[in-house]
């Protein structure tokens, strides 16, 4: 997925502010360029002591902006030369003096004119802090943080983390594959906006003994892609994960668990305050009826251990049997591995619930690519082949037309 081109023909302006984070405003710009987007660096004399415009003309491909007084535009208006053709200004890193100069409404540099100057009505203004954990907690950095916010610009970050000073704690500047996305959803249709999502994705694992147990392949990517989606959709999205090993999509909230008891038990209490609810999660049908407190030994014998199985709760089916009025809209998964549309139908009827998406589990398990197959009470339609979050954006928008059309 690094290499979409999810912003080919936006134009962004990179603001670089003094502080060591400097060096990932370089790798934000190389992953800005592959995602399409053009990408004019504009830095204040502060950051020039940190990183050089060599470099970021290097890998933007533009020369860099350092001073108000440019005389490179034809009317030298640089700050609305400049302004006028983003699409959106990043500043990162932000630091604590140029978050008071926004708050402030000063201007005493090229970039903060441009931020002053920009048509916020079309511009976003995009602000990443970076800055020691003792500065980001005073009371007057917190202040004009809330005030830049106020004011209309999109606060992002910061982490928490080992800083350059030596410290741990809150300051650290977002990485630069977190700050593209938080971009690239600005810009995705808001097409379930004040909607509330609820999602599962990735397997379970059904606990034998403290070592062993039952499980399957899925990854989680679908899931997960699944939730980015909807996030940028506008949604407010909770994710409930299985036993997997993903970074948690931007503004997401999420909830690790194990088993598919665990899943349910993490589910069921969520699903009536959601509006849509869909079950990627691969959740294990059965589970040993009995956990063994030691590990089972081999101890030389040639006989395999048994064990009974018992059934797991159905969370797809007990979503969908919830009261009318507290019921989210349903979706379910369907991962097969022959027969798709006779079985993914029989789950639609079994589960009662107005869509399921199936796909061939052994084709897709771990892999970046899916196709998936639309199945209602009308019929089926096939999701052509595609990376997992355009398949995935592609769901969002046809559960958002749906629930718009039929309204839980």
């Amino acid at each position: 997925m690094s290499d979409r081109q999810d912003l080919l023909g936006r134009h962004v302006l990179l603001g670089l502010t003094g502080g060591v984070a400097c060096y990932k405003a370089a790798e934000l710009t190389r992953e800005l360029v592959r995602a399409g987007a053009t990408v004019q660096v504009v830095m204040t004399e502060a950051a020039l002591q940190f990183i050089t415009p060599v470099t970021m003309q290097a890998l933007s491909g533009r020369p860099v902006f350092t001073s108000q007084w440019d005389a490179r535009p034809a009317n030298s208006m640089a700050h609305i030369e400049l302004s006028r053709e983003a699409d959106a200004i990043v500043v990162a890193p932000a630091s604590a003096d140029f978050i008071a100069q926004l708050a402030q409404g000063r201007a005493g540099e090229l970039l903060a004119l441009a931020c002053l100057a920009r048509p916020a009505e079309r511009v976003p203004l995009f602000v990443a802090p970076a800055m020691n954990r003792e500065m980001w907690a005073h009371p007057a950095t917190q202040r004009n943080v809330a005030q830049v916010a106020a004011d209309g610009a999109t606060v992002l970050g910061p982490a928490s983390g080992s800083q350059a000073c030596g410290e741990t704690g809150d300051g650290r500047m977002l990485e630069a594959v977190e700050l593209r996305d938080a971009l690239v959803a600005h810009f995705q249709p808001k097409v379930l906006a004040g909607r509330r999502v609820l999602i599962t994705a990735g397997p379970t694992f059904e606990a034998i003994d403290p070592v062993r147990g039952i499980t399957n392949h899925s990854s989680g990517k679908m899931g997960f892609a699944v939730a980015r989606a909807a996030a940028e959709a506008g949604a407010e999205v909770t994710l409930v994960a299985g036993p997997v090993h993903l970074p948690t999509p931007l503004g997401v909230r999420r909830i690790d668990v194990c088993s598919a008891q665990q899943m349910h038990d993490a589910v069921l209490p969520q699903a009536p305050t959601h509006d849509v609810f869909v079950a990627t999660a691969a959740v294990a049908d059965w589970r040993p009826s009995q956990f063994n407190e030691q590990k089972i030994k081999k101890d030389g014998k040639k006989v395999a251990p048994t064990f009974e199985l018992a059934e797991n709760p159905d969370i797809l089916a007990a979503v969908a049997r919830l009261p009318a009025q507290t019921r989210p809209w349903c979706v379910g998964f369907a991962a097969e591995s022959h027969d798709l549309v006779r079985h993914a139908r029989e789950k639609l009827q079994r589960k009662g619930v107005p869509l399921i998406v199936g796909n061939l589990g052994p084709a897709t398990f771990g892999r970046d690519d899916n196709t998936l197959l639309l199945v209602d009470a009308a019929g089926e339609r096939e999701l052509p082949h595609g990376d997992k979050l355009s398949l995935a954006r592609d769901l969002v928008r046809e559960i958002a037309s749906r629930i718009t059309r039929f309204p839980t």
